[in-house]
């Protein structure tokens, strides 16, 4: 069985995210600020508290294991337990981020309206991208 393009692509994709968040523990409140984790995260940071840290890391963890258990459905790795669960969870959480974030454009809770906008697309994306990817490997995991 080859490797399913689909979730590799959304591996790459979740991989890639993570490290945009390793960026925003690396860099800083600039990169927080860029990346539209409100002022008040980027206030944290330039006083140097831990908490942005501490939240960062947490949110990179999320997709690196989100990543991984991609490349686990894409056969690219050993199948990980609860692999159909998690690929399920992984679908279903960027699909409803996405689609929430678009609700939230009125009331940006902190963030900037184009924060709400570009980021529930991207959501919106990796969770089809997951989607199309589980439902051609569901029989085979």
């Amino acid at each position: 069985m080859s490797a399913n393009i689909y979730l590799s692509i959304g591996a790459a994709l979740s991989a890639i995210v993570a490290v945009l968040h390793i960026g925003c523990i690396y860099f800083g409140a600039t990169w927080y600020r860029f990346m539209g984790a409100g002022e008040k995260m980027a206030t944290l940071a330039e006083r140097g508290s831990v908490k942005p840290t501490i939240i960062t890391s947490f949110i990179v963890l999320v997709f690196a294991i989100w990543s991984l258990y991609a490349l686990s459905g894409a056969g690219v790795i050993s199948q990980l337990p609860l692999l159909r669960w998690m690929l399920s969870a992984v679908t279903a959480i960027y699909l409803l981020r996405g689609v929430a974030g678009f609700f939230l454009y009125t009331n940006p809770l902190g963030r900037t309206p184009g924060f709400w906008l570009w980021s529930s697309g991207i959501c919106l994306a990796l969770g089809l991208i997951h989607m199309i990817g589980l439902k051609q490997v569901w029989a085979q995991i």
